[in-house]
C-alpha cells in the first residue's frame, strides 16, 4: 500500500487491515456472515452470549430474526465435522454494552480454531492473541489464566451453582475480603476456603505461579500452562503473556486457557477469549475450540492520538 493510500485511513481502517493480514499469513480463512440469524439460535444458546438481550423482528417469510449479537455461534454451526477450520472475521454485532446498558452496534474481529485441536493449536490462538496486542501497541499485555484450575478448587470446596457465580464475581475484582466472608458465611471448609482466596492474588511470572498451583492440587492446569508458554517464548511472544486469575469466565462456557488483552492508553480490555470445547458439545460437535475478538471500538482514543499498527 503507498504512503497515500495508508493516510486516507482511519486508524480503525488501519488496525483492521493489519489483524487482517496477520490471520491470513497465519492461515486463518475469512468468514462471512449475514447481519441476521434466525432467533432460535440464540434462544437455545442464550448461556454463551454475552448478553440474553437480542434485538429481533419478523422477517417477511414469517421466521423470527435476529441482528446478530455474538460470532462465535455462526462459526461453531457452520464448522465441519472433520479437521480444523481456522477462519477470521471482521463483523459489527448488536448488544447490550457500556455503562449506559443500552443497545450498541460493536465492531469486533478476531479468529476461531474449532477442531480436533492439540494443545499446539491452543498455544497458536494464545500467540495470535498476544501478536494482536503487538499489532495495536508496543506497550500491551495478554493476561492469561485457566478455568480448569479454577473449576477443581470450586469442585473442592463444594460450591453450589449460585455459589459459584458469587465466586467468580468477587475473583474477577480480587475482592478477597467478599470472597471470604461470602463463602465462610456458607460454611465451606476452611482448607478449601484459603485456595480458593489464593487465586484472589494469583499472578506473575510462569515459574513462580505454576508452582503455586502445583501446592494447590492443579498439577494437571500448571504444567499445560508451562507448556504454553514454553511455545510462546520460541514464538517471541512470552515476554507479553502474564499469568492472573482474576481472569475468569462463564464455567458453563469456557474449560480451559482465557485470557484479556490491554494496551496502554485504554482503560479497559480490548481483547478477549480462550477455549470453549463447551460450546461445541452443546451443539453437537465433538472436538475442542478456541478463539478471541478484539474489539475495535474500544480503541477509538487511542487510534484518534495517530497510533499506527505494527
Amino acid at each position: 500500500m503507498s504512503l497515500i493510500e495508508e493516510n486516507l485511513l482511519t486508524g480503525e481502517e488501519r488496525v483492521l487491515l493489519s489483524l487482517r493480514g496477520l490471520y491470513r499469513e497465519k492461515g486463518y480463512q475469512p468468514f462471512r456472515m449475514s447481519r441476521f440469524e434466525e432467533y432460535d439460535l440464540y434462544a437455545r444458546n442464550k448461556d454463551f452470549l454475552v448478553s440474553e438481550n437480542v434485538i429481533t423482528f419478523t422477517d417477511t417469510d414469517g421466521r423470527l430474526l435476529a441482528l446478530k449479537p455474538d460470532v462465535t455461534l455462526s462459526i461453531v454451526r457452520a464448522a465441519p465435522e472433520e479437521g480444523i477450520q481456522r477462519v477470521h472475521y471482521q463483523e459489527k454485532v448488536y448488544r447490550v454494552g457500556g455503562f449506559s446498558r443500552t443497545f450498541q452496534e460493536i465492531t469486533q474481529t478476531g479468529i476461531e480454531c474449532i477442531g480436533e485441536l492439540t494443545e499446539r493449536e491452543l498455544a497458536e490462538v494464545l500467540c495470535l492473541a498476544a501478536a494482536s496486542l503487538e499489532c495495536i501497541s508496543e506497550h500491551s499485555v495478554l493476561h492469561v489464566s485457566h478455568m480448569g484450575a479454577v473449576a477443581r478448587l470450586m469442585d473442592q470446596a463444594g460450591l453450589t451453582s449460585e455459589q459459584r457465580k458469587v465466586a467468580l464475581e468477587h475473583l474477577s475484582h480480587r475482592a478477597e475480603h467478599l470472597l471470604r466472608a461470602e463463602l465462610s458465611a456458607a460454611s465451606v471448609p476452611e482448607e478449601a476456603l484459603k485456595a480458593l482466596c489464593r487465586l484472589c492474588r494469583l499472578t506473575g511470572g510462569i515459574d513462580e505461579v505454576s508452582e503455586e498451583l502445583r501446592g494447590l492440587g492443579c498439577a494437571e492446569e500448571s504444567e499445560m500452562l508451562r507448556r504454553l508458554f514454553e511455545y510462546a517464548d520460541e514464538q517471541g511472544q512470552a515476554d507479553r503473556l502474564s499469568l492472573d486469575f482474576s481472569v475468569v469466565n462463564d464455567l458453563g462456557y469456557y474449560n480451559g486457557i482465557v485470557f484479556h488483552g490491554y494496551v496502554e492508553g485504554v482503560p479497559v480490555r480490548v481483547l478477549s477469549g480462550g477455549q470453549y470445547d463447551r460450546l461445541l458439545k452443546k451443539l453437537g460437535r465433538k472436538g475442542r475450540a478456541a478463539g478471541f475478538a478484539v474489539y475495535v471500538d474500544t480503541l477509538e482514543t487511542l487510534l484518534e492520538g495517530g497510533v499506527t499498527p505494527c
